[in-house]
């Protein structure tokens, strides 16, 4: 049980998004809170195709914090439907509507429905950092392997 008190988000809601209730948690373990859409018609993303979708939500951050938008995992599982740029950060000096990019990977077209829960947003604290240029970095056990050199 946490003993935290929640950051407070200040939220605006726009006209479009009316009727759509705020993003909530699922369940008391959820991480993050689901993002519907608000849309006025179906919105109906054929395979291979990429689409914006409209939240209906304008938020304001402290300093210090994201949020990630990430895949629902129903969604992508069943129908393929992925966030492209996952996982999207919303910065918290960002304050224009919140709009998710998806893109259906999967073999059938999807529909998109007005107040449908389209993606999860997760709060994450940001660290911020400075550049300290070098001429050599301390060597670790790894070096410069990547890409899949574990793997072999």
């Amino acid at each position: 049980m946490s003993d935290h008190t929640p950051l407070t988000v200040p939220v605006v809601l726009h006209a479009h998004g009316e009727g759509i209730p705020l993003p909530e948690f699922q369940t008391p373990g959820s991480s993050g809170v689901d993002l519907c859409a608000a849309i006025t018609e179906p919105l109906r993303v054929d395979p291979g195709r990429i689409v914006l979708v409209p939240t209906g939500l304008s938020i304001a951050l402290p300093v210090g914090f994201e949020f990630q938008v990430r895949a629902r995992s129903g969604l992508a599982l069943r129908h393929g439907i992925a966030v492209l740029n996952s996982p999207g950060t919303v910065d918290a000096d960002y304050r224009g509507e919140i709009k998710v990019i998806l893109a259906n990977l999967g073999p059938e077209p999807f529909m998109i429905t007005r107040g449908m829960r389209i993606a999860q947003m997760v709060l994450a604290r940001v660290e911020l950092f400075q550049w300290e240029p070098v001429t050599e970095l301390p060597t670790s056990d790894r070096g410069d392997g990547g890409f899949g050199h574990t793997g072999r």
